[in-house]
């Protein structure tokens, strides 16, 4: 159920914008009651920023994943790919819902906590893989983390600029590779 209110507050996002859309219009859109909408989601906000948590989740996964001998950068490089990859025929992920982050003033700041709290997800993963210290205090793998995410947050908003013509994981690449070839990172 949440994921076909997701559809259809999504669809009402992009036809009305995430601002002159109401939880009132989501809910009856979807066939519920304004009640059973806040059974679902908290918030209207929620409804989108869930698929972001969602998103961190599943790039964590992607990391551990990973061949254990690959190079930390390389490794999160990859694990990008369940965002910045073509899906589902898809040409990279939904211009509409990176354009909605980008135009609603409620939803910039929220995203922004959500893909920083992704640091806390990865860097426990990055520590291993450099053999250090307890992830919590580990620098090396928070500071690669966070500039990971960074290089990300660069190549989205290129490709938001660009209105997807480039594809996202070229971006990520340049954004990524900008980094690694100026040594500033370790493989």
């Amino acid at each position: 159920m949440r994921a076909e209110v997701s559809d259809v507050a999504f669809r009402l996002f992009a036809e009305r914008g995430f601002d002159n859309t109401t939880v009132e219009q989501i809910a009856a859109a979807a066939g519920l009651s304004r009640t059973t909408f806040f059974r679902y989601f908290g918030t209207k906000e929620e409804l989108v920023l869930g698929r972001i948590s969602e998103f961190g989740r599943e790039i964590a996964d992607a990391l551990a994943a990973r061949p254990a001998e690959e190079r930390p950068w390389d490794a999160l490089r990859r694990a990008f790919d369940v965002i910045a990859e073509p899906r589902g025929g898809q040409p990279g992920p939904p211009m509409d819902m990176i354009r909605l982050l980008s135009d609603a003033c409620a939803l910039m700041t929220r995203h922004w906590e959500k893909t920083q709290g992704w640091q806390s997800m990865l860097a426990p993963e990055v520590s291993r893989r450099l053999g250090g210290p307890d992830p919590a205090i580990d620098m090396r793998a928070n500071a690669l983390a966070a500039a990971a995410i960074s290089c990300l947050d660069a190549a989205t908003d290129a490709w938001t600029a660009g209105g997807g013509a480039i594809p996202m994981s070229d971006l990520v690449d340049q954004a990524m590779g900008i980094l690694h070839e100026s040594g500033d990172v370790p493989g």
